[in-house]
């Protein structure tokens, strides 16, 4: 009798899909003008107005000094602006330049196809599948499952 086949660690699988699905979208991203950390930096200042840069780095999961340093890179870029509240001197409000505007519907577009490419080869009970058992992975490693 032979043994049972052996199984591929799933943490080894998920990183090297990971790995693949990563180096793509980024290849993506920088053929348009961006990156993965531009999209989701230029994502996060259009989707709202923010209290602190704080609870930015904290939605996007990095350091303030990492959002600062993102922050600091597009503002040299000409793609956001910021600027000091004035009923509140401590409180920065970030939004997209024109330039940031135009990138930002570029990345946009980029990430659309992507998501398209990444769906081509699977049903939507796949997708919806895949969702679940991705936030159950997340859940066990952050204690929430």
């Amino acid at each position: 009798m032979s043994p049972p086949p052996r199984r591929q660690p799933i943490g080894l699988e998920l990183a090297r899909t990971a790995r693949v699905v990563s180096s793509a979208f980024e290849r993506a991203m920088s053929e348009a003008g961006g990156s993965a950390s531009t999209w989701q930096v230029l994502l996060l200042v259009r989707s709202g107005r923010w209290e602190a840069q704080s609870r930015m780095a904290e939605a996007l999961g990095i350091t303030g000094a990492t959002l600062t340093h993102h922050l600091n890179a597009l503002e040299q870029r000409g793609l956001i602006r910021r600027w000091r509240d004035a009923g509140n001197r401590r409180v920065q409000q970030v939004a997209l330049t024109g330039e940031g505007e135009a990138l930002f519907d570029r990345l946009r577009d980029v990430a659309a196809g992507y998501d398209r490419r990444l769906r081509s080869n699977l049903t939507d009970q796949d997708v919806e599948r895949l969702t679940e058992l991705l936030g159950k992975l997340r859940a066990t490693l952050d204690g929430t499952g």
